[in-house]
């Protein structure tokens, strides 16, 4: 596996995937040119890494197309300062990108099984601004709020009422909501203690379960 091809395959996938379809933020571009996605992915197979789909990652969970991960990740506007929490580790592929773009990234995984394969990666990649742990993400992480940005990776019924309290003013949280099968990707703004909703697209994440989201 060399590396110059991964890089060739990442050149690509940002601007045959991410540019077309309106993925315009420099700093969300240059993460993804930067960030090793094959190296998150079970059999790490360079061509099917940079795909332009979701990939199984064990337990039933999957990581996202590279195109809705740039997606949630511009819409939440991320600053060099800020604090970000991310509920659902999953590869931890998405983690790496916040990381890459937040000050600091902490991450709430349902499987512990996939929390330490996460964790072993980023280590691998020296990140130093990532805190992972096992947990109920629909409860967040109370300890280090209240987050400038908050991104869900699964499905909700609706949005979780701790992640909204443990949003900071003017944060902006991005999570699919809906039915089990299909969502309305929807950006959360907080803002002069006001929720404000703004529906961006369709798509399809597996189902967000916990106290706040689907029951098992």
């Amino acid at each position: 596996m060399m590396r110059s091809d991964a890089a060739v395959l990442r050149n690509r996938m940002v601007e045959e995937q991410l540019v077309p379809r309106g993925i315009f933020d420099e700093r969300v571009l240059d993460a993804f040119r930067k960030v090793p996605r094959h190296t998150f992915i079970p059999d790490k197979n360079l061509e099917n890494a940079y795909g332009d789909f979701p990939l199984p990652v064990g337990e039933g969970q999957t990581i996202s197309q590279p195109y809705m991960v740039a997606l949630m990740t511009q819409y939440l506007d991320l600053k060099p300062g800020d604090m970000a929490l991310e509920i659902g580790t999953g590869s931890g592929y998405q983690t790496s990108i916040l990381a890459e773009l937040a000050k600091e990234v902490y991450s709430v995984e349902r499987f512990a099984v996939l929390a330490e394969r996460a964790q072993m990666v980023l280590n691998d990649l020296g990140y130093t601004n990532i805190k992972i742990k096992v947990g109920d993400g629909t409860e967040g992480w109370e300890e280090f709020a209240p987050y400038d940005a908050i991104v869900v990776t699964a499905g909700a019924p609706s949005v979780p009422e701790p992640l909204v309290e443990q949003l900071a003013e003017g944060g902006r949280l991005v999570i699919p909501v809906g039915g089990g099968f299909s969502q309305t990707l929807t950006l959360v703004k907080k803002q002069e203690g006001k929720i404000v909703q703004e529906e961006i697209c369709g798509c399809v994440f597996v189902p967000l379960v916990g106290r706040y989201g689907w029951k098992k």
